[in-house]
């Protein structure tokens, strides 16, 4: 069994091989690879940029699903290490999980493949290597052999965070680091560009931070080839790991010349000294048997019995030495440790409000992985990141911001594009029922309840989305000796309806729209949606329309409540 995918040196195309060398010269030693590579990462430019543009149709949903004939996080569900990490932080079950079942089983046939031919941060590594390190730096004959073992250490850190309920696998995942960049980055720009830059939200410390963060693993080309992937990435760990496991290899003739040229152009670092495999390295890619002059570049099943290089070294590439315990032992007991001490130390006075679908908040921060899908879907940018100003915990997790802007009735973007089921994939009818907050009106600062003109912008706009949950009634009216209330006494006011009311936060941006920016009545809007224990409904499962109904008729949730659904979820009057 040979699983050749390479262009060897005596192929009979001349020039078509001109032309590849043209491209570099991996191109014309592993076409088939550099071919994949450039589909995969256009499919994900695709997916980010256009299926997951929410404008086009103020149907956001339908218009969405038609566009979403791939699934738009087929990534993000491809990443092993996110499935893995979140099941156990969560200990539950995970949908993605098949996929990345799926997606190790193949690496069991092509070793690692994953990382050299579909991970488009790994695509984009060598794009940046090819345009600018590999330019300005001719030649880098320094390795960094000695953290070989650095990306174990993550990984065993991101594992162990995971088993104490913490997710860190979304800071250092592959595809969520890209994906969470592109929303930085070039999700700004698609939005300033397409849409108006006064649309684009402010940054806050969480954008900075992650912006920082890209800009330094990419630059670590600078020291070597595609170091993030050799040295610290840990999705890259899981598929070594795999490699253990592995079915077919790389494998070296006796006739090699030992001329070098597969060991300079292996990414992965991969070739020892004598030019055999560092398996846990190898990535299939076959750049190096394609550059072999003498074709002595083999990729044959595991335990081929035909005659091959014998190697001088272990074979291992993970040194089970004193000093690499220790230093293991410690970057797992830093790497995991102090964030989960830091997260459990964390406490968020203010609740916040999260988008329809969302889970029980500490599920939720078991199951989010930070990477801005959710965000990027919604339109008007009511879901934007959060910072650091409710601690390390909630960093780049989506929060609605009315202020900025209101969930839209006819769109469920968010829980579509969720690959780990943080935010429930809802139907329009679920979603339009599912309750993230209360509308609350600050009688204050309110005009009508203040006595300074009769505002009626919240009820219109609620009425005009369908949920028709703020009435504007008399309310303060004086009363006459026989206790019965004058009539026409008292003031027109909106009051709001906390059986109809969902916090979609409409009323909250046109107040703020009109009364704040345009008229300057007010300093900030006089009705604010309000989140935490009695005013949301965060169930696991479960229908939240059933969840209304019952609300509504005033019954107490039956024994079968779906879990997530008991009384820290549920108002007062239903305890």
């Amino acid at each position: 069994m040979r699983l050749h995918f390479f262009m060897p040196m005596s192929s009979r195309h001349r020039k078509l091989g001109k032309i590849l060398s043209w491209l570099g010269p991996t191109w014309r030693s592993s076409p088939a690879r550099r071919i994949l590579q450039s589909i995969c990462l256009v499919g994900f430019i695709v997916f980010f940029i256009y299926v997951c543009w929410p404008y086009g149709s103020s149907e956001y949903g339908e218009f969405f699903e038609a566009k979403e004939i791939i699934e738009a996080e087929l990534f993000l569900v491809l990443d092993p290490l996110i499935s893995i990490s979140t099941a156990i932080a969560a200990r539950m079950w995970v949908w993605s999980l098949w996929y990345a079942f799926a997606v190790l089983l193949v690496c069991l046939v092509l070793p690692r493949s994953f990382c050299a031919y579909v991970c488009p941060l790994g695509t984009l590594l060598d794009l940046f290597d090819w345009a600018i390190t590999g330019r300005v730096l001719k030649s880098r004959t320094r390795t960094y052999r000695s953290l070989a073992n650095t990306r174990y250490y993550v990984l065993a850190a991101v594992l162990a965070a995971a088993g104490l309920g913490v997710m860190l696998s979304g800071f250092v995942s592959a595809i969520a680091v890209i994906t969470r960049a592109m929303l930085f980055v070039a999700g700004s720009v698609q939005m300033g560009l397409l849409k108006g830059w006064y649309l684009v939200p402010p940054m806050n410390a969480g954008h900075w931070i992650s912006i920082v963060m890209f800009a330094v693993l990419i630059s670590l080309n600078f020291l070597e080839r595609r170091f993030w992937c050799k040295y610290l990435c840990p999705t890259g760990a899981v598929f070594s790991v795999t490699n253990l496991f592995r079915l077919s290899e790389r494998k070296v003739r006796s006739q090699c010349v030992e001329c070098g040229k597969c060991e300079q152009v292996c990414s992965f670092g991969a070739i020892k000294s004598d030019y055999t495999t560092r398996d846990l390295n190898c990535s299939f890619c076959q750049s190096c048997a394609g550059v072999c002059p003498v074709e002595a570049i083999e990729f044959t099943g595991r335990w081929n019995s035909e005659e091959y290089k014998a190697r001088s070294e272990i074979s291992k590439s993970i040194m089970l030495s004193r000093r690499n315990v220790i230093a293991g032992i410690g970057t797992v007991a830093v790497g995991a440790g102090l964030p989960v001490a830091v997260c459990k130390a964390a406490g968020n006075s203010k609740a916040v409000v999260r988008p329809p679908g969302t889970v029980p908040e500490d599920e939720f921060l078991q199951l989010c992985v930070r990477c801005g899908q959710c965000i990027k879907v919604c339109p008007n940018n009511v879901l934007q990141p959060i910072g650091l100003e409710h601690g390390f915990d909630l960093l780049w997790t989506p929060k609605v911001t009315p202020d900025w802007s209101g969930c839209e009735p006819s769109c469920n973007n968010c829980g579509q594009v969720c690959p780990t089921g943080a935010i429930r994939a809802l139907d329009l009818p679920e979603k339009q029922a599912a309750r993230i907050g209360l509308a609350e009106v600050d009688k204050k600062t309110c005009l009508p309840y203040a006595g300074n003109g009769q505002c009626r912008l919240c009820v219109d706009e609620c009425n005009a989305a369908g949920y028709d949950a703020i009435e504007f009634v008399r309310v303060g009216g004086e009363a006459a000796d026989n206790g019965e209330p004058i009539e026409n006494s008292g003031v027109l006011a909106p009051v709001v309806l906390e059986d109809k009311c969902v916090g979609c936060g409409l009323c909250q941006m046109r107040c703020k729209a009109i009364n704040v920016k345009d008229t300057h009545l007010l300093d900030e809007a006089a009705i604010h949606v309000a989140a935490g224990p009695g005013k949301e409904d965060r169930i696991l499962e479960g229908s939240y329309i059933e969840l209304r109904d019952r609300r509504r008729k005033g019954q107490k949730p039956s024994e079968q409540e779906p879990q997530g659904a008991g009384d820290d979820y549920l108002p007062d009057f239903l305890k």
